[in-house]
Parts: C-alpha cells; sequence; structure tokens
C-alpha cells in the first residue's frame, strides 16, 4: 500500500478537479491510501466524492486573499499554494509517511514539499502552462508576470515526474518552457465507468424518465437539443454558440424552430467575478437575440444532470 497526498489549489467542479477525484479513486480502488490537501473546498460546490466522505478532504490557508485590490489572482494564488506545500511538508509528514505528493495547476509548491520528512516522491501534473492562461494587458502585466511565468518554469522542472493531460499539451509544455530538459509522459484523464454503467442501467430501467435537471422540466418531449457544456467563460466562447443558433432558428420552420433548445451548462462560482460577469453578458445575449423561448442558462450541473443532459441531447457544441 502506497500513501499518496493530493495537494489541490481548489477543490471545486472543473474538469481539472475531475481528473483528480478519478486518479484518487482509481488509487483508492486499487488498495492505495488517499487523500487531499487544499486551499478551497466547497461542500455546496464540489464533486459529491469530495462531500460525502468517500475521499477525506483537509482545507488549509483559505484565509489567505484570492485577490488584492481585485487584481493579483496569480500572485494570491501561488502564495496559497505554498502554504499549503508548508503545512504538508512541515505538519502532515510528521504525522504520517506520506510516500507520493500528487500536485498539479500549480507547480510553485514543489520545491516546499521537497523539503519534507522522509522526502516522498512529487508528481506534478501540468493541464496546461500557467502563464499561457493569462491574459496579455500590455506592459505592466508583463512585468508582473515575468518572475511568476520563470518561477513556474523553474519550480516545473523539479518534480520527480512531470504528467501531461494530451500530446497537444506536450507540445505546448515543450514550447513554452524551452529552458527545461524534461519531457512529461502523456497520462490522459480517467473515465469513472463504473458511474456511467450505473446510470445507463437506471435509465434502461426507467425508459420513460425525464431529464432530472428541474431546469429543463419545460422542454417538449420532441425536442431537437443541442448541448453547449463548458465553464462561464468568455475564452470558451458560448456567445458563438447563441449567435448561431439565431442564425439556425431564422432558417427553419416556425413548427420546427419551436423543437429547438440550446441548452448552456457551466461551471459558475460566485468567487469568480468572471463567471458572474460573463453569465449576466449570456443572459442579455439572449434577451437581444430574442431567444428566451429556446434557450436554458444552466449554471453548475450536477454529476448526475450533467450525465441526462448529454444522455437526451442530439448535438455537442464545443
Amino acid at each position: 500500500m502506497v500513501r499518496i497526498l493530493f495537494v489541490h489549489p481548489d477543490l471545486g467542479i472543473g474538469g481539472a478537479e475531475r481528473l483528480v477525484v478519478d486518479a484518487a479513486l482509481a488509487l483508492k480502488a486499487r488498495g492505495h491510501e488517499v487523500s487531499f490537501l487544499t486551499n478551497h473546498h466547497d461542500p455546496t460546490h464540489c464533486f459529491k466524492e469530495t462531500s460525502d466522505g468517500t475521499l477525506q478532504v483537509q482545507v488549509v490557508g483559505d484565509w489567505l486573499p484570492r485577490k488584492i485590490f481585485g487584481r493579483f489572482y496569480a500572485l494570491c494564488a501561488y502564495l496559497r499554494m505554498m502554504y499549503a506545500a508548508l503545512y504538508a511538508s512541515f505538519v502532515l509528514s510528521h504525522r504520517e509517511n506520506i510516500d507520493v505528493f500528487f500536485c498539479d495547476q500549480i507547480s510553485v509548491g514543489v520545491p516546499i514539499l521537497k523539503l519534507a520528512k522522509r522526502r516522498p516522491k512529487i508528481i506534478f501534473y501540468c493541464h496546461f502552462p500557467d502563464q499561457l492562461l493569462s491574459i496579455r494587458e500590455g506592459y505592466l502585466k508583463s512585468v508582473y508576470r515575468a518572475p511568476l511565468n520563470y518561477l513556474e518554469e523553474f519550480t516545473v522542472g523539479m518534480a520527480d515526474v512531470t504528467l501531461v493531460n494530451s500530446k497537444f499539451t506536450l507540445r505546448v509544455f515543450g514550447d513554452t518552457f524551452q529552458r527545461l530538459d524534461v519531457v512529461p509522459d502523456v497520462l490522459y484523464p480517467s473515465l469513472n465507468t463504473q458511474y456511467f454503467d450505473a446510470m445507463q442501467n437506471k435509465i434502461a430501467a426507467m425508459p420513460s424518465m425525464e431529464f432530472g435537471v428541474k431546469a429543463c422540466e419545460e422542454i417538449p418531449r420532441n425536442a431537437f437539443i443541442f448541448l453547449d457544456i463548458n465553464r462561464y467563460e468568455r475564452k470558451k466562447n458560448h456567445a458563438l454558440a447563441l449567435h448561431s443558433f439565431r442564425l439556425l432558428i431564422d432558417a427553419l420552420s416556425a413548427s420546427d424552430s419551436k423543437r429547438c433548445r440550446l441548452i448552456i451548462a457551466g461551471g459558475y462560482d460566485d468567487r469568480v467575478v468572471e463567471n458572474v460577469e460573463h453569465y449576466n453578458e449570456l443572459r442579455q445575449i439572449v434577451s437581444k437575440l430574442e431567444l428566451q423561448e429556446n434557450v436554458i442558462l444552466l449554471r453548475s450541473p450536477n454529476d448526475d444532470e450533467k450525465f441526462m443532459l448529454l444522455h437526451k441531447a442530439h448535438c455537442l457544441l464545443y
């Protein structure tokens, strides 16, 4: 049996969180002991395995600021992760024998984790270089980001094992961190196939089962459903789906247009300013395009709701 501690910045409901939760479940099923250490975990905004006792979660450093004067998000995230790494190295590692640290998203904690008692192995999982997720906003922003970008590249190279989530990310990794000799291995995100099988059996037992999503109860049975499922962030371009859907409605007959529905199901967190702003922007676009009868904006559906949406949809937009 191996003792594994996952160190993660914010254990919410995004793709990165789904990946580490599934990885932890798989390791636990193989007989290993796993738990999470995170800067933030909201039991009402998380995957159920992290709130129902399936996986042990400990929160540290949530009192540290997430922003300063409405800015410096990256700096604050780095400081919060460093605090979590310090706690893991100098508190947890002295209480129990940790064999492996699994750190992802933010690499600045890696050198601190190397100071832990018994020197556990460190795995860093790169979903995407953090510096490429930052919006370019002029000279001052580039000056602010320069030391953070250097720190990211320097600390990524200190992990014992570095993994990326796809061959695409592997290419981006090489183009971004050109001073590193590290060539990561590709480890694709896993799927919780047992859950999907159980849901499929549940649907088969009740063929007349409705959506199971409260906001979709009014959708007619003969509806043709387009599903756009992604976080409420501008870079995901939900607005393109709305404008394209308007063109489709205009091209169809009145009877066919009434059957069409576009469901935008996005990850949404009240603490994230862009989530709130973009959701309201999309509501305004829906109103401007006069699509109120055909579009549903759904925030943070749970796992069962997402499964039902995917099951009922005729066309998936990405």
